[in-house]
C-alpha cells in the first residue's frame, strides 16, 4: 500500500517505493527529486534559496540548494550504496517583478542555476525539467517508475 508523502518548503523527504512524494508550492522554490532506479528509493526537496554563502548562521540547512542537495544525496546513497542516481526538477518561476532582477536574475533562475550546479558537482545527470515561466507547480513524484507529474493551475497535467 501507497502513501503520499507531503514534502513542505524547506525541507525534503526520502522513501521507497511504492509511496509518493509531493510538494505544492512551487513559485520561485525548486523542487528536486533525485532517485536511485536499482532500488527505487528516492528523495523530493523542496529549495527556497540558492545558496547559503551570505547569511552568517544557517540553522535549516533545507533551505539552501547548496547545502539541502548534498545532504538529501547523502542520506539516499546511505540507503542504496548506489552512486548512480538521476534527477528530475521543477519551479523556478518567476513570480513577481522586481527592479533588482534584470541585474541579478530572479531568484527563481538563480534557485534553478544552483540546483543545476549542485547536482553537476555530485555527478548527478538531470532527465526532466520543468522549470521558469510564471506560475506556481505541484511537483508529485512516483517511486516505482520515477514518473513526475506537474500540476499547474488551469493547464494540462505534464509528465517529466
Amino acid at each position: 500500500m501507497s502513501n503520499e508523502i507531503k514534502v513542505g518548503i524547506s525541507d525534503y523527504k526520502v522513501a521507497r517505493m511504492p509511496n509518493t512524494l509531493m510538494t505544492i508550492g512551487l513559485g520561485s522554490c525548486v523542487g528536486v527529486a533525485i532517485y536511485d532506479p536499482k532500488t527505487k528509493i528516492g528523495g523530493l526537496s523542496h529549495i527556497m534559496l540558492p545558496d547559503s554563502e551570505s547569511f552568517k548562521t544557517v540553522n535549516k540547512i533545507e533551505k539552501f540548494a547548496d547545502l539541502a542537495i548534498p545532504q538529501m544525496v547523502s542520506e539516499i546513497r546511505n540507503q542504496t550504496k548506489n552512486q548512480k542516481l538521476i534527477a528530475k526538477i521543477a519551479g523556478g518561476a518567476s513570480m513577481f517583478q522586481l527592479s533588482d532582477d534584470a541585474y541579478h536574475g530572479s531568484i527563481g533562475e538563480r534557485n534553478v542555476l544552483a540546483v543545476e550546479k549542485s547536482l553537476k558537482k555530485l555527478g548527478i545527470p538531470l532527465l526532466g525539467n520543468h522549470t521558469g515561466g510564471n506560475m506556481g507547480r505541484t511537483m508529485i513524484v512516483d517511486l516505482e517508475t520515477f514518473t513526475v507529474k506537474i500540476r499547474m493551475v488551469n493547464r494540462e497535467i505534464i509528465l517529466l
